[in-house]
């Protein structure tokens, strides 16, 4: 009987021997795997992907209209979606001139999309459409790429902002500021260098435009702004205080700035323009 004890000690101490080999061995497995999930995540936001569940459900892409507006296929029809949170230069306005880096925008957005098929995701904090019927929402790219974020972290256009906060405000600008912080795409020192409005020269030679005598003319005319037409957009300005001068300068005599928004800087309406610039 005191042998069968023996052994039987024995067999316990040595399975306990074991198990705690097992767990120190287990140990940094565990914490290397968490460090390569959490790499991997890191990883993936910066290239644009989300940090949400991407929708299952494809359509296919019928048209780029330009770098934030698609038509895509819905049940044999065609849709044109507005992409929340980015604002590219415009190209097909017919009201307003080709803007600074708009091409380069729209090309990107047709070499990513053209023919491709895409997920969407849509925010009820932006409503289902906005006020020209367009779908509102963001996309995914066949390899789980944010296509809204990956514009803005690539340069090719800025965070927007229509009224209320939406899903991935807080990336979105984080995005841009690194984009203005590393200089990539419209962001880039020469990547306007050909247009006053980079600049927003005091003595714009396109204020030949602006109809004399009007209230625009007269007003803009101390500071030497085009107000005629839609000319400027954020980016086309280093701070938001030269914004602002320019919002402030368009404004109707006694009305404010808002009065004459004609390059549509003020998005939310308060008065303040720009307001994702330094």
């Amino acid at each position: 009987m005191r042998v069968f004890w023996q052994i039987g000690g024995v067999l316990v101490v040595s399975i306990l021997i074991g198990l705690f080999l097992v767990t120190r061995s287990a140990s940094p497995l565990v914490k290397y795997e968490t460090r390569a999930t959490s790499s991997a995540a890191s990883a993936a936001i910066a290239a644009g992907s989300p940090t949400s569940t991407i929708p299952s459900e494809t359509y296919r892409v019928m048209k780029v209209v330009d770098g934030d507006t698609l038509v895509i296929d819905m049940n044999g029809v065609g849709t044109t979606l507005r992409l929340i949170g980015l604002d590219t230069p415009e190209t097909v306005d017919p009201r307003k001139p080709v803007q600074c880096f708009g091409k380069a925008a729209s090309d990107k957005a047709k070499e990513l999309l053209t023919g491709k098929r895409v997920s969407i995701e849509k925010d009820m904090s932006q409503g289902e459409v906005d006020k020209y019927g367009r779908l509102l929402a963001y996309i995914y790219l066949p390899d789980g790429r944010l296509f809204n974020r990956y514009m803005i972290a690539e340069g090719y256009g800025h965070e927007y902002t229509y009224r209320l906060p939406y899903k991935y405000q807080k990336e979105f600008k984080a995005a841009e500021a690194r984009a203005r912080s590393e200089k990539k795409g419209l962001w880039a020192d020469s990547a306007c260098a050909t247009q006053s409005a980079r600049t927003v020269s005091a003595a714009s030679p396109s204020m030949t435009n602006v109809p004399s005598g009007s209230p625009a003319s007269a007003k803009a005319s101390s500071g030497n702004y085009d107000c005629s037409h839609n000319v400027y957009n954020c980016p086309s300005f280093k701070t938001q205080a030269e914004a602002q001068k320019v919002f402030d300068a368009c404004g109707l005599p006694g009305q404010g700035g808002d009065s004459n928004d004609v390059h549509k800087l003020d998005s939310d309406k308060d008065g303040r323009v720009c307001e994702s610039l330094p």
